[in-house]
């Protein structure tokens, strides 16, 4: 298959889940070596579940596919631009390259928040929209140095 096959795969995802109304209008597929190993749609709304983005989904699948959590070699191919939670999930499965369709100010202009996201990440923690604040940290650096030592961990 062609990376236009991948990426139209991807985009029919996006098409028949939206229209079936499982969810919104993105799709994602993983590529090992030209083969497609997991598929991913968005399922937010029919799973109440915020982070079923279709990277995510698709991500799970390849992993579960693939008997790991280390999707290096893989490729992702995404209807739009991945947010930045998506981004972050493509980043610690590792995969080599990610493929879009359609951008964040594409994904604006049909009313979705992707570029907003972005917006707020560079902000300081004190300018963000939700505020973030520290609490316990004495004790939550506990679980980090007993991780830190921990022999037998596996590192991600």
């Amino acid at each position: 298959m062609s990376i236009e096959d991948h990426m139209r795969r991807a985009i029919a995802l996006s098409l028949d889940m939206m229209r079936s109304g499982r969810g919104g209008p993105f799709g994602a597929v993983v590529v090992k070596n030209d083969k497609i190993v997991a598929e991913g749609f968005n399922q937010v709304t029919s799973r109440n579940d915020p982070t079923a983005h279709a990277e995510v989904v698709a991500i799970r699948l390849a992993c579960e596919a693939l008997d790991t959590f280390d999707l290096t070699g893989c490729e992702i191919f995404t209807s739009c631009e991945p947010c930045p939670m998506c981004l972050g999930a493509i980043y610690w499965a590792r995969l080599g390259k990610i493929w879009y369709a359609n951008d964040r100010t594409d994904a604006a202009k049909v009313g979705f928040r992707d570029d907003y996201l972005y917006r707020e990440i560079p902000l300081s923690l004190a300018n963000r929209a939700i505020p973030i604040l520290p609490l316990l940290r004495a004790e939550g650096w506990a679980a980090f140095q007993e991780w830190d030592a921990k022999p037998d961990k596996v590192e991600y």
